[in-house]
């Protein structure tokens, strides 16, 4: 140890041995970065870290990594740092010491900034007073974190898990160490860019306008892979694409996911699979490099303008970039994909301008020959074969197509992958569909729900899972119409008078389709008599129809197979007799109309049955899955409103009408506080009523005035008291709330 090096050494107050076998280094990189006065504050930050008594290890840590700390920020931080190590053992935070003081650099570099990361300092020691079973976790994951969000979505995202799990201290480390679905969720949320969610139905209609698909996408997230980062690909299960995108080379998040679909379904339609075992790694490598030109010019000699958007993401390498030493195999491979995409390249190797005119050749001759990539795959492997190809060191620089999948689609494997996430297509393998038995059920759907006490919702919170209600014997519902013939008649007079007339006419049109005579012959009259006549003479027709749409949905509860004192049947049987009775004088009317119901089984488990679509005639199949209805479990109501007002929504007649009809208050079995489920019920009503959809529930709650008028507005709900009564007043109380 040197004489200067031994004056600063003797400064430290530490006597172990393990100090002096770094030191050394760690003063000489120090002094890059500190002056005499911040390397006085860096022994001092060190001696107040060991005298924690927590190990050695973090007196080692602290003189290692604070100075490239320093490098992004500034040296009055030291303090602070050793300060925040000190409260952490002070509230005896276990597992949060080291993990703290070791991922300070990988912050520190991807904030650069002195504030930012005070800023951070104060969101550890807030989380500790507030929720410190979480902490340790938060600083293990905290370089992570700021790899995919800014400073302010990590404070947010922290926020968000304090409020919500405070006070279940327990769950704390699931959710700070993103193991939690919330977590996730909110993590997704927070992040910047373009997300899939939030344009999933223009994808869609992208795919079935310009490729007549109707494409299943399976939106995966690369937050969350930290060993092996997903791709984009297209297999039996549907298209595989990331479920958030950032703009990229000027180019839109939402233009970058319209290249990346237009590419697989070229692929689609387009590409056919090879057998992958016929051929080496390389030449798998090649023939990619062709195939997705040949579908390419396929699809730009449909889309032209998809070429423009394709080479503003395609990267254009420079010839020699690879240096020796390395396998220049794809960089090369993407230089001759650049120059088969642009025709106005610039490239001058005489190599490629031979594949680049040999792959138009082959085209012009057969576009439509997947076996043509095959062959001039092959064939540029065998003419610019260079022995750098083997090079374990593989030049990735400028070669990443961003658009493009892994190209698993082009390939047939003939033994089956070890592990589920494996580069391998599924060509060859059995229908999965086949494999598993069907339930019903359709794919599930996740929707947040408000916490009124944090003022948020939690994202994708409520999971509801639709299927369409088994058959059962249409004759019960046959009879029990039967039972109510003299109130069908009274229905059916009302209807008659609200029934839309096809054409109403509109008198005193200066031009119409005809003349309205008896204005005419008083305008002749006038104009004998000396007076200016009218002359607005003719008559238009315009058409006199009802324009709505109508879902009624039940709550299906345990609560409902109850027997109300003084009835002859239960709450079940009387929503079968209110419905059929509502479905045949609305068939009658015309309108558009659907029922369906729901039940819940905690926020996991939110359960939605289709009796009668929109589509679908009031006949015996509605009337067969309305007799087969059961009830069961609990009632929460915003999901189900959520996912009922997703159908209602984008239909196009102009007025849209949900009706609800229940026994009691949003309630279920994983929520003890009340006003939690009637606040979330009362936000969907409100994002209903902003998408154009009307809300009215009709409540059989003998109490519900003590808190329906909160849930759905004054004027929007009806409490009936007898529910005797209920097949009687559900379709009046439909017919005059549309007529």
């Amino acid at each position: 140890m040197s004489p200067e090096t031994r004056i600063w050494r003797d400064q430290l107050n530490s006597t172990v041995k393990r100090i002096d076998d770094i030191f050394a280094d760690a003063l000489q990189n120090a002094q890059t970065v500190l002056d005499d006065d911040g390397l006085r504050a860096w022994l001092a930050g060190a001696d107040r870290v060991a005298a924690l008594g927590r190990g050695t290890e973090l007196v080692l840590i602290f003189l290692d990594e604070i100075p490239e700390v320093v490098r992004h920020s500034d040296a009055e931080i030291i303090p602070e740092i050793a300060a925040t190590t000190a409260f952490l053992s002070e509230n005896a935070v276990r597992g949060a010491y080291a993990p703290f003081l070791a991922t300070l650099p990988a912050i520190a570099r991807r904030l650069n900034s002195g504030d930012s990361l005070r800023a951070w300092l104060g969101l550890v020691r807030d989380m500790t007073l507030q929720a410190k079973e979480g902490t340790a976790a938060l600083v293990q994951r905290a370089p992570y974190l700021f790899g995919q969000l800014s400073m302010a979505g990590v404070a947010s995202w922290i926020k968000y898990g304090i409020r919500v799990y405070r006070d279940h201290p327990h769950r704390l480390p699931d959710y700070f160490s993103l193991q939690s679905a919330d977590a996730k969720a909110m993590l997704v949320k927070e992040r910047n860019g373009t997300l899939f969610m939030d344009h999933e139905r223009q994808l869609h209609l992208f795919a079935r306008a310009f490729w007549d698909v109707d494409a299943e996408f399976r939106p995966y997230s690369e937050a969350f892979e930290t060993e092996r980062k997903p791709r984009p690909h297209l297999d039996r299960q549907g298209v595989h694409i990331p479920d958030v995108f950032e703009d990229q080379n000027g180019v839109s998040g939402i233009n970058r996911y319209r290249a990346m679909i237009a590419h697989m379904m070229a692929h689609k339609m387009w590409s056919q699979p090879f057998l992958a075992d016929n051929y080496s790694v390389f030449q798998h490598i090649c023939i990619e490099i062709f195939e997705d030109a040949r579908v390419e010019h396929l699809a730009m000699q449909r889309l032209p303008g998809l070429r423009k958007l394709w080479l503003s993401l395609h990267p254009m390498p420079k010839p020699g970039a690879c240096p020796k030493g390395w396998s220049s195999i794809r960089h090369k491979l993407a230089m001759l994909s650049y120059a088969l995409l642009n025709p106005d390249h610039r490239y001058s190797d005489p190599a490629l301008l031979a594949a680049v005119a040999k792959f138009h050749a082959s085209f012009a001759e057969d576009p439509y020959d997947a076996n043509k990539s095959i062959q001039l795959g092959i064939h540029w492997l065998k003419d610019n074969y260079e022995h750098n190809f083997r090079q374990s060191k593989v030049w990735f620089e400028d070669t990443e197509v961003s658009y493009r999948d892994d190209n698993r689609y082009l390939w047939i494997f003939l033994e089956e992958p070890e592990h589920d996430d494996e580069f391998h297509s599924d060509h060859n393998t059995a229908d999965r569909d086949a494999q598993t038995q069907d339930d019903g059920l359709l794919p599930p759907r996740h929707y947040p729900e408000w916490d009124y006490q944090i003022q948020n919702y939690r994202p994708d919170w409520a999971t509801v899972y639709e299927a369409i209600q088994p058959q059962g014997d249409a004759g019960l519902i046959d009879g029990l119409l039967s039972k109510h013939q003299r109130l069908i008649k009274q229905l059916k007079q009302i209807v008659d008078l609200l029934k839309p007339q096809q054409r109403k006419r509109i008198r005193y049109q200066e031009e119409g389709d005809d003349l309205d005579v008896d204005v005419a012959i008083r305008a002749a009259i006038d104009f004998r008599s000396g007076i200016t006549p009218d002359t607005r003479i003719h008559q238009s027709y315009v058409k006199d129809g009802r324009d709505i749409s109508v879902l009624l949905l039940l709550d299906l509860s345990e609560s409902i197979n109850d027997r109300p004192e003084g009835a002859d049947a239960s709450i079940l049987q009387l929503s079968q007799e209110a419905s059929a009775l509502l479905a045949t004088a609305v068939d009658a009317l015309g309108d558009p109309f659907a029922i369906a119901g729901f039940s819940s089984n905690t926020r996991f488990e939110v359960r939605y049955s289709h009796f009668k679509g929109f589509n679908e005639p009031w006949g015996a199949a509605p009337k067969a899955r309305l007799g087969a209805m059961q009830a069961g479990e609990s009632t929460r109501m915003g999901a189900a409103l959520r996912h009922a007002g997703g159908y209602l929504a984008h239909r196009a007649e102009e007025k849209k009408l949900l009706l609800v009809l229940t026994d009691g208050e949003p309630h279920d079995i994983d929520v003890a506080d009340p006003k939690y489920l009637q606040d979330d019920t009362h936000l969907a009503v409100n994002e209903l009523a902003n998408k154009g959809v009307s809300t009215f529930c009709i409540s059989l709650d003998p109490k519900a005035d003590d808190y329906i008028g909160d849930i759905f507005g004054r004027n929007n709900f009806a409490v009936i008291d007898r529910i005797e009564s209920l097949p009687e007043k559900l379709p009046k109380l439909f017919l005059s709330l549309t007529k």
